[in-house]
């Protein structure tokens, strides 16, 4: 994951608490970003108020699409994760019921975080 993707993904959604900790989640899982074929649902360009910042954004909605007409093979805790995410950052519907059993402690403690995240309780490193 290039530190470039990931500070532009920050600044596509800065100051939107639920988009920042999608985001986040993401990048703290480690894994989405550096994957070629996620690659395609990130969209780049230069924020329009400085002309400078690089802003990057996730088409979350293609993404869960993908996903779920199988043209982005992940394992199960992946899936957890990008449709947790994309719940939490676009308003995706998923079903906890089904979305939280399964995930491993690791896992469970971004979810929380991001949670937390969205609700206004930025984390420390944020």
């Amino acid at each position: 994951m290039t530190t470039a993707i990931t500070a532009a993904l920050r600044a596509g959604a800065a100051d939107f608490y639920p988009g920042e900790a999608g985001v986040e989640l993401l990048i703290s899982h480690g894994v989405f970003l550096d994957r070629r074929d996620f690659a395609g649902f990130i969209s780049t360009g230069t924020s329009i108020s400085d002309g400078i910042t690089d802003m990057a954004h996730i088409d979350w909605d293609a993404a869960v699409n993908a996903l779920h007409h199988g043209q982005l093979p992940v394992c199960g805790g992946e899936r957890r994760i990008l449709q947790l995410a994309a719940s939490i950052a676009a308003g995706l519907p998923t079903c906890l019921r089904d979305t939280i059993p399964g995930l491993d402690n690791r896992n469970l403690h971004l979810v929380i975080t991001a949670i937390r995240h969205a609700a206004g309780q930025r984390p420390p490193h944020y």
